[in-house]
């Protein structure tokens, strides 16, 4: 079975990834992988620019977004309480997911923006048809829940996503930068998958292309915070992991959860 990106930041994660669209497409067919998705963070603004390039280079483009999940509803906005969301990412299955997904994302701007733009759950709950979920990074909930210790949360915010988007799709997403945090939950992702009988997604958060790339997301990382390179100290990601893999590669990885 042939490997798909469905975790992949362009550009337009605007300050935060690295992979050029054009060059994007350039690597999906160096690689000879047929498919890719894109979740830019909170927003679609790359959308249309995706979908162009993909078609053009004969590669399937894989509509989505990494949106934030407001932790009470979108419209608390308490400073020390609502600031850190929940990121979720959510792809189009079909024109219907699309519509939904562009909705949702305009109204975590309209309405739900504090610091982030944010949906929440009455939103997905309402706008859930043709889309696919999945858990996310280590800031999704279930990630957050996992490494706080709290399995059995985690157990339900999963059930409560999978009666939402329905079990077979919402998926349990692993993920494997060399981080300690993922590989202390990643079993527990495992078993949880396993135990409410949802699927297993293997993905790599890509926010540049090539390894050697990692300088500079790390320079677009400094302007956000407004740092420099002289500062000290690893600014942005701890690892060079968060590039976009060959499938040898993610088969390497995960080669233990053949099922993903």
């Amino acid at each position: 079975m042939a490997f798909v990106h469905l975790h992949v930041h362009s550009e337009y994660s605007l300050l935060d990834g690295a992979c050029r669209i054009g060059s994007m497409m350039d690597r999906v067919q160096e690689l000879g992988q047929k498919a890719i998705a894109l979740t830019d963070h909170g927003v679609m603004y790359g959308t249309i620019d995706f979908y162009r390039a993909a078609k053009k280079a004969g590669i399937k483009p894989i509509i989505g977004c990494e949106v934030y999940v407001a932790r009470r509803t979108r419209f608390d906005k308490v400073h020390g309480v609502d600031k850190e969301p929940y990121h979720l990412v959510l792809l189009c299955e079909n024109e219907m997911g699309y519509r939904n997904l562009s909705y949702m994302v305009s109204l975590g701007f309209t309405e739900g923006f504090y610091n982030r733009p944010r949906v929440d759950m009455d939103l997905l709950r309402e706008h859930h048809e043709g889309l696919i979920a999945l858990s996310a990074c280590l800031s999704g909930e279930i990630p957050r829940r996992l490494c706080a210790g709290d399995y059995s949360g985690a157990v339900e915010a999963a059930r409560q996503m999978a009666d939402i988007f329905g079990p077979d799709h919402f998926c349990i997403e692993i993920q494997n930068h060399r981080l300690p945090e993922e590989k202390q939950i990643l079993p527990q992702l495992v078993r949880l998958a396993r135990e409410l009988e949802l699927p297993l997604v293997a993905t790599n958060d890509c926010h540049y292309l090539r390894r050697e790339d990692a300088g500079m997301q790390e320079i677009l990382t400094c302007i956000a915070t407004n740092r420099t390179l002289q500062d000290g100290g690893r600014v942005g990601f701890a690892t060079d992991e968060f590039y976009y893999k060959t499938t040898a590669e993610m088969q390497a990885l995960f080669s233990a959860f053949p099922e993903a």
